[in-house]
């Protein structure tokens, strides 16, 4: 049996867990399949909402990229899942957090890279420095041709599509205290895009196992010092936003603890304390969502927090 490239995997995944609608220990979620957007391929969006929703009342809403990896490992690939239901529901009876609608975004799966990959950081970068980036990205199966990020597109969509939608369909609170964006490892590199991008939409960004290499490799690498240059001067205003950071240091979270105290470095220099930013460090810990669902309680409760 041959092994399947990593784009083929992606595609497959995409489409074994199409149909299946994940279970949830708690709340109920409404699927809007194949959302459609002039800016990024179809994909489906899993709305949470949380036990007992009224439209009496409205909620804040966290938006939450690789939707198909949040709510059951019964229907993932790997067989592991952010249990986000089981997260969000604990934390509301015990009263810590606010009641929140979570909005899961699947992924396009072979336009996950492109979609995640922050854009304007890339098109700093030289030409062969960009050619760099392609060539990794192409040893590891992640595109067969030139690579070119599409995340502009991709907030695009989210704001001016998808928040929208959300705000019409159901009862939430629409303004930038109530709106967050949330992901790990790519998902956490566009989470911070995202608030970086669009600081009057975005209040708050969990980004956790962020992925700063960009591509698999620390060596020859431009893209973590394209990352930090962006951040010095694209932080949104620490006195009106939340951000939190966070790592492992196995598998691929090895990649990541000397870039985070780089970035820890610049948060500091641009007024972020420890009222407003979060970095964590877990000695131990892998790239999985096993260990983002063990820790997911910290973000939740740093950014939701009643």
């Amino acid at each position: 049996m041959k092994t399947l490239s990593i784009i083929t995997l992606l595609c497959f995944m995409s489409k074994i867990t199409i149909a299946q609608l994940p279970k949830v220990s708690a709340g109920t979620i409404k699927r809007f399949e194949n959302f459609e957007s002039k800016f990024v391929t179809a994909r489906n969006v899993d709305v949470w909402l949380p036990e007992g929703y009224s439209n009496e009342k409205k909620y804040p809403v966290l938006y939450m990229h690789d939707g198909q990896m949040l709510f059951d490992s019964g229907v993932t690939w790997n067989h592991q899942a952010w249990d986000i239901d089981d997260v969000m529901n604990g934390l509301i009876l015990e009263n810590v957090i606010k009641e929140t609608i979570v909005v899961g975004i699947w992924n396009g799966g072979i336009t996950r890279h492109q979609d995640y990959f922050p854009q304007k950081p890339y098109e700093s970068l030289t030409q062969p420095e960009k050619d760099t980036v392609t060539a990794n990205l192409q040893r590891a199966g992640r595109t067969t041709e030139i690579f070119k990020p599409g995340s502009d597109q991709y907030l695009k969509f989210i704001v001016t599509e998808l928040k929208p939608f959300i705000d019409k369909k159901f009862s939430t609170y629409t303004d930038r205290s109530n709106t967050f964006v949330a992901g790990s490892s790519m998902g956490g590199l566009i989470s911070m895009y995202a608030i970086c991008e669009y600081p009057k939409i975005f209040g708050g960004a969990a980004c956790l196992s962020t992925h700063w290499p960009g591509i698999w490799s620390l060596e020859n690498n431009p893209v973590p010092d394209a990352f930090l240059k962006y951040l010095k001067t694209h932080l949104p205003n620490p006195k009106t936003h939340k951000i939190y950071f966070d790592c492992g240091d196995q598998t691929l979270d090895a990649l990541y603890p000397g870039i985070q105290k780089k970035v820890d470095v610049i948060m500091k220099v641009k007024g972020y304390t420890d009222k407003n930013w979060m970095t964590k460090y877990f000695p131990g810990k892998d790239h999985s969502e096993r260990a983002w669902h063990e820790r997911a309680y910290i973000p939740l409760t740093f950014l939701l927090k009643k």
